[in-house]
């Protein structure tokens, strides 16, 4: 568990570590990056490297432990429907959501398919968010099969958005993430892919949140759009501070 510098969360927990590439969007990946650094660090946790996806059984008492309501990203440094993490493993960390309303979880996928063969065994309570990453046309899919989950809110990060995403099917979509590539050999975002999504978030009525421009200095390239920041969050987040 650690506080977070992710523009859109609060904090990260990560009951699995570690994944593989499937898409364009992980080429350069930040979770890859950071394993890398942590192991160098010597923290016992990603001694094993990003290669193999392990599941932190002690992580998951950690939720239980916070004595104020959280808005929490979980595996931030993973995928939690990668082939490789096990059914049970996957069930057990939902039912640490389950049993802390009080907390707000967003999980994110790259693996739609896994996430849409095992919805239904799994509780989805009020406070679990599930999203998916999309970062061009090609995985668009990804969408289709989120508007299928169960979950309460429904959430889609186009980061790092590496192509333009036009007509988007936002139908039961809650909120939408967008942020370009950081790095060392980041690829450009055109700023009129991002003026669309947002247009068609306006149309949609779909909350929109410009996380980046990204880039090798994405401190200096900032995160003003139109001349402003966009930090909405789904309306539902306000009713769960007011509920706690």
């Amino acid at each position: 568990m650690a506080n977070s510098f992710i523009e859109w969360t609060e904090m990260t927990w990560n009951p699995t570590t570690g994944c593989t590439k499937i898409s364009s969007g992980c080429k350069f990946c930040y979770a890859e990056i950071m394993t890398r650094r942590l192991k160098a660090m010597g923290q016992e946790k990603y001694k094993d490297g990003f290669k193999v996806i392990k599941a932190h059984a002690e992580a998951l008492q950690v939720p239980y432990t916070w004595k104020t309501p959280k808005i929490v990203f979980v595996n931030s440094m993973s995928d939690l429907f990668h082939k490789d993490v096990p059914f049970d493993f996957i069930r057990q960390v939902f039912q640490v959501m389950n049993d802390s309303p009080q907390h707000v979880f967003q999980v994110l996928t790259k693996r739609a398919e896994r996430l849409y063969d095992l919805h239904k065994k799994l509780k989805w309570t009020h406070n679990i968010w599930m999203g998916v990453s999309v970062e061009n046309e090609k995985v668009k899919d990804r969408i289709d099969l989120l508007r299928k989950i169960k979950a309460k809110v429904k959430f889609l990060s186009l980061e790092p958005l590496i192509g333009p995403l036009p007509s988007i099917n936002l139908k039961k979509i809650d909120w939408v993430i967008v942020g370009g590539e950081s790095g060392f050999k980041p690829r450009p975002m055109d700023p009129e892919w991002v003026l669309d999504i947002h247009e068609q978030c306006k149309k949609a009525d779909v909350a929109f949140f410009f996380k980046q421009w990204g880039g090798k200095n994405k401190k200096a390239a900032g995160r003003m759009l139109n001349g402003r920041t966009y930090d909405e969050m789904p309306e539902i987040i306000a009713l769960e501070k007011e509920t706690h």
